[in-house]
Order: C-alpha cells, then structure tokens, then sequence
C-alpha cells in the first residue's frame, strides 16, 4: 500500500465521524425545534393586565376577572384539571366564557368536567362563538343547556346586574352574529339596558373582536373578545400578523385598546384556529387572562 492510500484510508474515516456529528446536531436541532414549536401552540400561559376604565363604580376597583375563549374543544390535563387550576390560583371574582368553546359536536363530552369545576371557582358567564353556531342551532342547543345544567350563566343577548361594596354594574351578553337572523343585536341589547336600567357602568361579553368600533359606537364602556387567536403570529413591536379572516395585521388581536369613551380586552385564546392550519401559533401561547378593573 503507498503512503497515499493510507492517507486517504485514515481522512475516510474522520469525513465519516464529522458527517455523523452534523447530522445528530441536525437530529437535536430538529427535535429542540418540534418540542418550541408544540409549547408555542399548547404551553398554556396565565397572563395579567389591569384595565383602567372610566366610570366604574368604586366597588367594583380591583374586581377580577378570569376570561377564557377560544378553546375549540381541547382539554389542558385530564377533564381539563391543569387550566381549572389554574383558574384557581387566579382568584377570580367573575369568570367569562367568550366563544368557541367547542367546535365539534363530540367535544360535548368534554364540556361538563370543565364547567362544573368553573362554577365552583366563581360565579361563571357564556357567550357564543362563531364555530359553536357552525354546527348548527341544534348543538348550541345542546349546549347551552348543558353549561346550564353545571352551573354556568348563559347569555343570550341578556344581561344580568353585578352587585358589589353596594354598587352596580350591568353585565351583558351577546350572541354570535351566526345566530338567528332575527335575534337581538348589540345595539338593540344596549337600548334595553338604558331603557330599564339607565346610567349603570356596561361590561359587554361579544365573541367577535373585529366588532368594537360597533360596540363602542353603541355605548358599552367595557367589552372583553375573543376570536383574534392573538393574531396567530405575534411579532415584536407589530402584535398579530394573521387575521381569522386570513388577512394581514388585523386589529385587536391581543389585550387592551381604547376607542372613544369605551375599552376592549381580547384573549389571545385556549385553542387553536385553522389559519393558516389546525394547531398553529408562533410568539402567541395560549392563554388563560387574568384581568383586574380599576376606577
């Protein structure tokens, strides 16, 4: 054998070993990848904000919170005992369902677990979402009956008065726009309230959050959405990329804005939209919202 075989004998070898080497690196950095991007999606986050809101009464300065939206049917923990706990370390005085609580007809099933252990926690509020209205009247049915049964408040373009250190408030519901073409709307729900409860401080629970420029138009001081998925991607300095009508940079996708006289909060979420597929967030974790009100 010449010495240039051998050379080339031994340099086989370590072009072997140093082959290998990338591709475990390349293995690690893919699983590393896989493993951040399923916590971005599912790595349940509790969040925290003070809204400041004008004209609430003093009674209700530090009342609490814990709102839930768009949790499309998944269940954090076995009968969704991680996020119940959650809502329990909060503390909270009011919990609000926002919509999209489910949006297939087998996720009834998941539904009893998780609003019997909300009831007992505090006094609980629903709302429905676009996608519970997508399967059909006969579900939202079935389901509003259901929440009922286990002790959660529905509201179906109803409101109920909120009573604390002496003082009121009204809280409000609305339905989704995917209901009946008949029902009550917004407007016509804050009419009712000014005509049999006129001048009380209004805390309006709406799935959609692209609609409060109409909300605030119509009078409500507080309104708290979900529906935005937090913009699907959240980018540093610019908030939400991805609408959930598929457009770019929408509004209100996460947190709290001012439009006039009125004030909106909206979650970033529980569950996972279909835009641009099922089970996609980026710099956007879901999120269980803890929000304090103060006068």
């Amino acid at each position: 054998m010449t010495t240039t075989e051998r050379g080339e004998g031994a340099r086989r070898p370590r072009r072997k070993r140093r082959a290998l080497r990338w591709l475990l690196a390349l293995l690690i950095l893919a699983a590393g990848g896989w493993f951040w991007f399923r916590w971005q999606c599912w790595g349940l986050q509790t969040t925290r904000a003070q809204a400041e809101l004008d004209g609430l009464p003093q009674g209700f300065d530090g009342f609490t919170i814990a709102h839930l939206s768009d949790l499309h049917g998944h269940q954090y923990g076995e009968d969704s005992g991680e996020l119940l706990e959650r809502v329990r370390e909060s503390e909270p005085d009011l919990i609000v369902i926002t919509g999209d609580l489910i949006d297939q007809k087998s996720q009834l099933e998941m539904v009893p677990a998780l609003a019997r252990g909300l009831a007992a926690t505090a006094p609980t509020y629903y709302v429905t979402g676009n996608h519970e209205w997508a399967l059909g009247s006969g579900t939202v049915k079935e389901l509003k009956a259901l929440l009922a049964q286990c002790g959660v408040r529905v509201l179906s373009n109803q409101y109920e008065i909120l009573e604390r250190g002496g003082e009121k408030i009204v809280l409000a519901g609305a339905d989704d726009p995917n209901g009946y073409a008949d029902q009550t709307t917004p407007e016509g729900l804050y009419a009712r309230i000014q005509d049999n409860d006129p001048g009380l401080f209004t805390l309006l629970l709406a799935h959609r959050n692209d609609h409060f420029g109409q909300y605030a138009a119509d009078g409500y001081d507080f309104v708290m959405s979900g529906h935005g998925h937090g913009g699907i991607i959240r980018l540093p300095f610019v908030g939400g990329l991805l609408g959930t009508n598929r457009q770019f940079f929408p509004r209100w996708t996460a947190g709290l804005y001012t439009e006039g006289d009125s004030t909106l909060f909206v979650s970033r979420g529980l569950g996972n939209n279909t835009v641009p597929f099922k089970g996609f967030r980026i710099f956007n974790r879901p999120e269980l919202a803890v929000v304090e009100l103060r006068g």
